[in-house]
């Protein structure tokens, strides 16, 4: 079963989240704070997760903290990609000096410590990665370097098993615009798209046991689902991070593939991404888009939590729904 929701996907990030509408993250903070009391009301052993931050920035968990939002979680999380597209090169502080200060993927130890002084509360790093877009070889030393920087976090995940298939797109605002910075979407997986392992795929035993794995379902691809089920035991995985759509909770079965993702990650500690607005629900028909109304957002974190948390013994029907 799940033994984490995380609220969000990188809210701090213009392609999960919209800030034009929500300039202050003052909806979205209030968003947490009544998915926050609906989880813990029908599954209070399951851990709230802060959606992870993309980039890592403390003034963005300073203004979260001021909203509300870090009351309602029980974790803080980070994502973060120094050898594809984060800048980790500059000091987080005057007391640093340029000169001895670790960078790039070496940054991950300081990176960690700044938000977990900020936040006051643990940080997990739910998703790491590199791109295989250069050479394999890139990808593979990266995996084990990020495994020792990371090692004294609760949990980390890389970010991911399979490549994103070339036909789909990738979730980013700019798209071609941003030249390869784009196309390095398509190369974070230990798996290509056509389930061939990388380089990085025979290093992950050098990292097993201190690194859980991402993998995202489209809605009904069962076959992914099986075999990344099947590429999970090989690999002796035992933490999964996933999501749960909300937009795609609007489509008729979607409780049904909901129970057959948990159904299928049962033998694995699941933490489950619940996020993208339905269009018919935004403030904007987008998935990125702030709710018309926060509390139907919270009643879905609810009722994944009563279905699935740890008090759950299987998936039930659906509660009442209440939304409009």
């Amino acid at each position: 079963m799940i033994d984490s929701v995380m609220f969000w996907n990188e809210p701090n990030n213009q392609s999960h989240w919209d800030f034009h509408l929500d300039p202050d993250w003052t909806q979205f903070s209030r968003m947490v704070r009544l998915a926050g009391e609906a989880v813990a009301t029908a599954s209070p052993a399951l851990r709230r997760v802060m959606g992870g931050i993309s980039p890592i920035d403390p003034a963005f968990i300073e203004k979260l903290r001021g909203h509300g939002a870090l009351d309602a979680v029980d974790v803080v999380a980070v994502h973060g990609f120094p050898l594809d597209w984060n800048d980790w090169h500059a000091p987080d502080s005057p007391d640093e000096d340029p000169a001895t200060l670790p960078t790039g993927i070496h940054a991950w130890p300081r990176k960690i410590r700044l938000i977990e002084q900020m936040a006051g509360k643990p940080v997990w790093a739910t998703e790491v990665g590199v791109s295989s877009f250069g050479a394999e070889e890139t990808q593979a030393w990266g995996l084990r370097a990020t495994a020792r920087h990371l090692r004294d976090v609760e949990r980390a995940y890389w970010y991911t098993l399979f490549d994103l298939p070339p036909w789909r797109e990738a979730t980013t605002r700019h798209k071609e615009a941003e030249g390869s910075s784009y196309y390095r979407h398509y190369h974070m997986g230990l798996l290509d798209a056509d389930g061939r392992p990388k380089l990085a795929f025979h290093e992950w035993p050098t990292v097993a046991g201190r690194m859980g794995l991402c993998q995202w379902y489209h809605f009904e691809d069962e076959a992914t689902l099986r075999e990344s089920v099947r590429r999970f035991h090989e690999l002796g995985v035992q933490d999964v991070r996933t999501g749960l759509s909300w937009a795609d909770s609007h489509r008729p079965g979607a409780w049904e593939w909901f129970d057959q993702i948990v159904a299928s990650l049962a033998p694995f500690r699941v933490l489950a991404t619940l996020c993208f607005t339905p269009p018919s629900r935004g403030q904007r028909p987008d998935h990125t888009s702030p709710p018309l109304d926060p509390h139907e957002f919270a009643w879905f974190c609810g009722e994944v939590a009563r279905r699935y948390g740890p008090a759950a013994l299987m998936p039930t029907q659906p509660s009442l729904d209440l939304r409009v």
